[in-house]
């Protein structure tokens, strides 16, 4: 498979094993706020925290989804890439970060090695990937091209809003949640993909 390949694909979790270390989310409603000048600030605080307690084993930080696009409506939550040498080694980097106030939530060894922290105070989803994998291409370029192109940026904010309100009741998960807008992200995925040559 091709680099461009690998970029394209569409990750599809596995329906026979969770994700979840520990208890998966609990049910309740969604909640968006405006987007809040205060993010890249959280997000800036978030990463000295990270480097702090990993030094030079932190090859890369980046702020990454809703909180990261100005006039995005967003959970309040902040999304970080993390980029290390080898997620799959917990051992040289879960409890330095654990130490520094993170909860380790998701492990994904079949896609990309991938490992999810949670932070409390602000609220941090901390993603851990490796060296030049697909998925820090497409969330960069995601945010990037939202960033750009404010119709696909309004397109989505629509989106949200309509799948956090589906879910007003308390009735669903975060999962059933982006669930919900991931027909969207696809579409805005394929334009994306098109306009850099990545797909015809």
């Amino acid at each position: 498979m091709s680099r461009s390949d690998d970029i394209i694909k569409h990750h599809e979790p596995a329906a026979d094993r969770t994700p979840w270390v520990g208890e998966p989310p609990s049910r309740g409603p969604i909640t968006l706020v405006e987007y809040d000048e205060t993010w890249p600030v959280q997000f800036t605080n978030v990463a000295s925290r990270i480097r702090a307690a990993l030094g030079s084993a932190v090859l890369a930080v980046e702020h990454v989804g809703s909180t990261a696009v100005p006039g995005m409506a967003a959970k309040p939550t902040i999304d970080i890439d993390l980029t290390l040498a080898d997620p799959a080694d917990e051992a040289a980097y879960v409890p330095r970060l654990e130490s520094a106030g993170f909860t380790l939530t998701i492990r994904e060894p079949d896609w990309h090695e991938h490992r999810a922290l949670r932070l409390s105070a602000p609220s941090t989803n901390l993603h851990v990937f490796g060296v030049d994998c697909p998925e820090l291409t497409r969330h960069r370029m995601f945010r990037d091209w939202l960033k750009a192109h404010p119709e696909d940026r309004d397109l989505y904010r629509r989106a949200k809003l309509m799948a956090a309100a589906a879910l007003a009741d308390g009735a669903g998960t975060v999962v059933e949640y982006n669930k919900r807008k991931e027909p969207v992200i696809r579409e805005i995925y394929e334009r994306m993909f098109r306009a850099n040559g990545l797909i015809r």
